[in-house]
């Protein structure tokens, strides 16, 4: 077997400009998910999913079952030891009337077809097992990781959703008065059909975003009922409101390098690497002679009352095979061998590749969501200023209700947008700390 030597990380040694963490903060593989989140309601959903999703069971299933498959291995790597008793009894009449009895009885322990590991295929068949089961074992980590994040932006989506039903709500019942005042102003000959006609369309596109909202929410509720893994219970906590929402920022990113030892997909691709590099050393075994050893003692006798204190047997018929020729057969496993080397490298450095993509781009985008939403924030206050002294130039009779109606559209955009952007930090915030490598632990 070659020795393993792991591959250089194909990344840079820092992280881009404008994504350096504070060095004061805590890595996000200390950080359990019970700390990271604050709500109780995303706790309880949480664990529901680590314990009734499906996918996350077969994960765990799949890890189980490399490890039995693993511990067949190992046995196999010790002699196999088997007792075998006979017994076998005879009567022949002979001419005459006569009659020849006799038996012959035999009690055994042998050992069959043990093979002597002189040039290491076992031993690198048995690397090979093991780290395929280390692999699976990081496999599982990551679907946990992967789950509790998927939890998590599931549900501040639903909350977000809620915050814009309920946005969206407060827009109707105000276009529907502002529609009502315009509509008796109209009566009275004070005001124009254009005006009625405005805000009777303020009024329906309130109504058809209502339905859109309530649509999406029962949408992402569905969504969480398949990660949870059963219906939602009825005696969850009380969940926070969306604007309340808060998860653990001060999480440090390290070093690049930190990632090889923390992403457990990462770790898992590694395994899988030295599992092809142990295959290489079985592949080259091959080319040397295979030594299987058969062997067995007992005692055997004609009558079964002397079976312990009979005659003794014993046989030994060890066996060497050497390849001579194979018409390139194990030349050719040898090459596939080392080939699966080079494709389980590749698929390494891209693992690697990836993961500071996803660091990378969290980083830098963390670094500026805090920026837009304050200036998102100071849009909405901005615009509710607008459409306040719209509606007191309109009823003054000073401006149209056309340009009440465009600061109203204007106002719900803006607020729609800021919950967008709430959201969009929180998911990044979420994002960040899968992509270090947090969730696997619970914190409690």
């Amino acid at each position: 077997m070659p020795r393993y030597l792991r591959p250089e990380a194909p990344v840079s040694s820092q992280w881009p400009k404008g994504g350096q963490p504070d060095s004061a903060s805590v890595a996000a593989t200390s950080i359990g998910w019970a700390k990271f989140f604050s709500d109780p309601r995303l706790h309880k959903l949480i664990e529901l999913a680590l314990n009734n999703n499906r996918d996350l069971r077969v994960a765990s299933l799949n890890v189980e079952l490399l490890s039995a498959q693993y511990r067949i291995g190992l046995a196999q790597a010790f002699p196999t030891i088997l007792a075998e008793g006979n017994g076998l009894r005879e009567k022949e009449i002979v001419p005459g009337g006569g009659t020849i009895k006799g038996g012959q009885y035999s009690l055994t322990l042998g050992v069959t077809a043990y093979e002597l590991d002189l040039f290491g295929r076992v031993r690198s068949l048995k690397k090979q097992a093991l780290e395929t089961y280390f692999a699976t074992q990081e496999a599982q980590r990551s679907a946990q990781i992967s789950l509790v994040a998927q939890v998590a932006i599931q549900y501040l989506t639903q909350r977000a959703l809620q915050e814009q039903l309920i946005e969206t709500k407060e827009t109707l019942r105000s276009t529907e008065s502002n529609y009502n005042l315009i509509k008796a102003s109209y009566g009275f000959g004070n005001s124009s059909l254009l005006d009625v006609s405005s805000a009777e369309v303020e009024v329906q596109t309130a109504h058809a975003n209502l339905f859109n909202y309530q649509r999406e929410y029962d949408q992402a509720e569905d969504a969480l009922v398949l990660l949870i893994g059963e219906p939602i219970p009825s005696d969850l906590p009380a969940g926070e409101p969306f604007n309340s929402q808060k998860v653990l920022e001060d999480i440090s990113a390290g070093l690049p390098s930190d990632l090889i030892e923390r992403r457990p997909d990462i770790l898992e691709a590694e395994h899988q690497l030295k599992a092809a590099n142990a295959n290489i050393g079985a592949a080259r075994a091959a080319f040397f002679p295979k030594i299987l050893l058969t062997g067995s003692g007992g005692i055997a006798t004609a009558k079964l009352t002397d079976l312990f204190t009979g005659s003794s047997v014993w046989s030994f018929a060890p066996e060497i095979s050497m390849p001579i020729f194979d018409a390139g057969a194990n030349a050719a496993s040898l090459d596939a061998a080392k080939i699966s080397k080079s494709i389980q490298v590749a698929q390494y450095e891209k693992a690697i590749q990836v993961a500071f993509q996803e660091v990378a781009d969290a980083l830098t985008a963390r670094a500026s969501y805090n920026d837009q939403l304050d200036a998102q924030e100071a849009l909405v206050k901005a615009q509710k200023q607008r459409y306040d002294l719209a509606n007191v130039r309109y009823h003054n009779g000073i401006d149209s209700y056309l340009t009440v109606l465009t600061a109203q559209q204007d106002l719900y955009t803006a607020e729609q947008n800021l919950i967008q952007i709430q959201f969009a930090r929180l998911s990044n915030l979420i994002t960040l700390y899968q992509a270090l490598g947090g969730g696997w632990q619970s914190g409690n």
